[in-house]
């Protein structure tokens, strides 16, 4: 299984945050799975940290690297699919998240319920 992680859960894992659920924590540790973080999600701690409304590592592109987790770039391919999404979810960073796990055939690992409207598979954080 490949997972896309939304920015949420990366933030749980990297604090190992007991919000997120221990099975789910077991299924990213997993050496046999394949775990990305998007690019947006980078974005959207970068601006979120910048305006003063999340805490982040300032090293998050080494800890990433650390935790093997794979690197998902943005294409244009992947921005004209978030663009013409259903308006289920208006928040842009996971209208891309929901792109790219649609494209790459990926489950994106969220608690967030306005993702399954897309039908895609969500593993529940």
């Amino acid at each position: 299984m490949s997972l896309l992680l939304d920015t949420q859960v990366l933030l749980w894992w990297l604090r190992n945050d007991r919000s997120l659920a221990k099975a789910t924590r077991a299924r990213i540790a997993d050496a046999e799975t394949v775990v990305y973080v998007s690019a947006v999600s980078a974005w959207e701690i970068g601006i979120k940290k910048a305006l003063g409304k999340l805490s982040a590592p300032d090293d998050l592109g080494e800890q990433l690297r650390a935790g093997g987790f794979s690197e998902l770039p943005i294409t244009i391919a992947d921005g004209l699919l978030a663009g013409a999404l259903p308006r289920h979810h208006d928040d842009p960073f996971d209208r891309m998240l929901v792109a790219q796990a649609q494209r790459y055939r990926l489950t994106i690992v969220a608690r967030d319920s306005a993702f399954s409207t897309y039908g895609i598979a969500v593993l529940e954080a």
